[in-house]
């Protein structure tokens, strides 16, 4: 059965309109005044092939009802209106009602680009709302044909969906993968660090760039060539060198070696293209082309960039596209920055790009992947997202957490930012820093910038601190690949994204809605970037709202109780990252001469106390998608973790694993018993005092073994340690007296009460940062 075709029982259908009840808090509501409605797939809806729920149709010559458990809709049969159609939604306590043209006050979704900008934009809307509702027009979209091309609507009826979901959120959004395609899996090494610069390299500089990175120890994944690859100071008579196809031999002159030489150091490549000039004369592609398109080579007229034209596109993947592709280059990046409109009525030809460059991206079995700008609902199917060319302000960076998480309000879940910003803007290290910060609590992270001499990525032009911090960051995201490709998984199987608003697991909390920059990364982590630059006392802040239960911060091992609002304060060094109790993340052990994308040999696993939990570490090899699923089970009440046997293709992971397990917030012990398969192991155990982190040590364990680790029933849950963590502080802070400083000391050293010291903070002439931090100890 063709999946745009609904179940007939799902449908209720009358001479001009048509309703087909798709579960029951999604309805698809369709007006015809000549009665010819759509079941082709559409740009935006994949498919309308549902389980049919159960509703109930009442009707009279001149009423319909059709009522399911959670909606109830009311129509008088005539072109859709205010008065005539209306949907009321029953969620817990009470009502919603939306009626045909009503204004919906939605969460927003995303935008098409960050292109020049300095701070915040409108976002297109999205499908959260607090009030109960959305809906979807599909009534413009482009249609899908049985081949696979696009073709225009022939009729301007109505084709609208109406999401019920009250505040049910996420199940709103898996629905909306169901019904408008889920979103793919990436590759594992998109996961890694990105290079990539508007800048005129040549080839022995980008191999010495590299080169750095690895004496630096900064590992990368990705290799981006900006559009200087190709030709670009042509002969003024055939317009800019903006777009090109053919390789500027006198910067690399021996290309393929190049793409070669980039592989074997564990990079993959990609290469900018702007395609909107077509393929002119002087391209080395021209020949082939011309011919293919029936023209004379020889008039040496321009070949148009026809997006509507399936002759010419397969011509540019046949000569352009896969003769490269052939040669090393792993994908394109998409620079389409030239106009909405196409020869086809209502296509965009930023979607249809993205389209036909996914869909050629899949041949041969391979797992897609393109990287171009947002074209609209839908192109979640057809990742990685350029956001586009930011400024470099702080105001920027404060922007785009919340854009990022929003974007989750229409499925798109990977968003790639010009990590430090694009262009304009000013010197200023520690932006750059807390930006490299973001990026490795964002989807991906992509280093990138203009072709001005000034602004840098590269961490060793940087002062010693930044330098440090952003190195630093920058191997944390290579260590969190494993954690990083398990969500990948359960973004595409679960419809889950990796960032996601801290409403969506607390709808009903006010303050969820109120902390635009914090959100989930993950199914473990709550990411709290800064985004505001330090003061005089060395410190900034961040806003944080704190959901129900204990939670621990993954750098420094602070513990926080939670349901309330809190101000965390760091350093430059740090931002706040939290870690639910029960959570398990398993980060890579990144060895010598490897950029640690493959599967590791050695695993660092973070265990929080204070909870039950469980993780599915998945792996597969080369991206083929025969899947290894390893199961950590964490029991708190009876202090055992048990690493279960890989389960699976085993192929793709090694035989042997070494660990490193570090179980965090509990008290100090070190009779630990460990087995394997039953048979009790010798481990080293370490100790640390100012996180509270009990470490095992386990050495080459066979992967297809049973591990169980017991702590002993005495171990219970650490405390902070509020004098070493003060003690710490003002080791850091700038501009607090001695006095203070000793005063603080004194009262701690009497064991005052948390109140007495806070009542002393109040009278203390110290920097309101300083005071804050000293209170974010003190009440954690």
């Amino acid at each position: 059965m063709h999946m745009g075709t609904a179940d007939e029982r799902a449908v209720v259908q009358g001479e001009k309109y048509r309703f087909t009840v798709l579960t029951s808090q999604l309805i698809r509501l369709e007006y015809q005044e000549n009665g010819m409605f759509v079941d082709a797939l559409s740009q935006r809806v994949q498919n309308r092939r549902f389980s049919v729920p159960q509703f109930e149709v009442r009707e009279t010559e001149q009423n319909l009802e059709i009522i399911t458990e959670q909606l109830h809709l009311k129509y008088d049969k005539q072109a859709f209106s205010r008065v005539g159609l209306s949907i009321a939604v029953k969620g817990e306590g009470c009502i919603w009602n939306w009626y045909y043209g009503a204004e919906i006050r939605d969460l927003k979704g995303t935008a098409r680009t960050l292109d020049e900008a300095d701070g915040a934009i409108p976002l297109e809307a999205g499908l959260i709302s607090r009030g109960g509702f959305t809906v979807l027009d599909d009534s413009r979209s482009i249609l899908l044909t049985e081949d696979g091309w696009v073709c225009a609507r022939e009729n301007q009826g109505l084709d609208l969906y109406f999401f019920g979901y009250g505040h049910e959120y996420e199940k709103c959004l898996k629905d909306f993968y169901k019904l408008c395609g889920g979103t793919p899996l990436i590759p594992r090494f998109a996961l890694g660090n990105w290079w990539s610069r508007y800048y005129r390299y040549t080839q022995e500089e980008y191999q010495e760039l590299i080169e750095r990175f690895e004496q630096e120890e900064i590992p990368l994944s990705v290799a981006v060539i900006d559009m200087d690859w190709h030709l670009v100071d042509i002969d003024p008579a055939y317009g800019s060198g903006w777009t090109g196809y053919t390789w500027n031999e006198e910067l690399f002159p021996d290309y393929r070696g190049f793409l070669k030489w980039l592989h074997k150091h564990y990079l993959k490549v990609s290469l900018n293209v702007h395609p909107a000039d077509g393929v002119r004369a002087f391209e080395k592609q021209y020949s082939a082309m011309a011919e293919a398109m029936g023209m004379d080579p020889e008039k040496k007229e321009t070949i148009g960039f026809d997006l509507t034209d399936p002759r010419l596109m397969k011509a540019h993947f046949d000569f352009i596209c896969h003769p490269y592709e052939e040669e090393g280059v792993d994908f394109w990046w998409l620079d389409w920055q030239q106009g909405t409109r196409t020869r086809m009525e209502g296509l965009d030809p930023l979607w249809m790009i993205n389209y036909l460059h996914y869909q050629d991206s899949l041949r041969e079995g391979r797992r897609g992947m393109t990287f171009s700008r947002y074209a609209g609902i839908g192109s979640h199917r057809y990742p990685i997202g350029f956001s586009g060319d930011t400024v470099v302000s702080w105001e920027s960076l404060d922007f785009q957490p919340y854009f990022t998480a929003t974007a989750s309000n229409v499925g798109y879940g990977w968003w790639s930012h010009d990590i430090g910003g694009h262009m304009f803007g000013y010197r200023d290290e520690e932006l750059t820093a807390r930006w490299v910060q973001l990026g490795v609590f964002s989807p991906i992270l992509r280093l990138h910038s203009t072709c001005n001499v000034y602004i840098h990525k590269e961490p060793w032009l940087f002062h010693a601190t930044y330098r440090e911090t952003m190195g630093r960051y920058l191997r944390l995201r290579h260590e969190l690949i494993p954690y990083l490709y398990s969500m990948n998984v359960l973004a595409s199987w679960e419809g889950q994204p990796l960032v996601r608003p801290m409403y969506y697991k607390n709808p009903e909390k006010d303050e969820a809605y109120m902390v635009p920059n914090e959100y989930y990364f993950g199914t473990e982590l709550l990411a709290c970037p800064i985004t505001q630059k330090t003061d005089a006392s060395g410190l900034a802040l961040f806003k944080a709202w704190i959901p129900e239960g204990k939670w621990f911060d993954i750098f420094n091992g602070r513990i926080y109780e939670g349901d309330r609002s809190l101000t965390l304060v760091r350093d430059v060094e740090e931002i706040p990252v939290l870690a639910k109790a029960g959570g398990i993340i398993p980060y890579a052990v990144l060895t010598d001469g490897e950029n640690g994308v493959n599967n590791p040999a050695a695993l660092r696993v973070q265990i929080f106390a204070g909870n039950d939990g469980e993780f599915h570490l998945y792996e597969d090899k080369d991206d083929n998608e025969q899947w290894t699923d390893t199961l950590f089970t964490w029991n708190w009440e009876e202090k055992s973790l048990l690493i279960h046997r890989a389960a699976g293709a085993l192929q793709g992971i090694p035989a042997k694993r070494s660990w490193k397990l570090e179980f965090w917030g509990v008290t100090r012990e070190k009779m630990v018993q460990v087995e394997a398969d039953g048979k009790v192991l010798e481990a080293e155990c370490t100790y640390d005092d100012r996180k509270n982190v009990l470490s095992v040590m386990l050495s080459d364990i066979p992967c297809l073994s049973e591990i169980t680790v017991r702590l002993p029933e005495t171990i219970g849950d650490a405390v902070n340690r509020v004098p070493e963590q003060i003690a710490e502080l003002f080791g850091k802070v700038n501009m607090v007296s001695f006095d203070d400083m000793w005063k603080i000391y004194e009262l701690l050293q009497k064991g005052a009460p948390v109140k007495s010291i806070l009542s002393t903070l109040e009278c203390m002439k110290m920097p309101e940062r300083a005071r804050l931090a000293l209170q974010e100890i003190l009440l954690a």
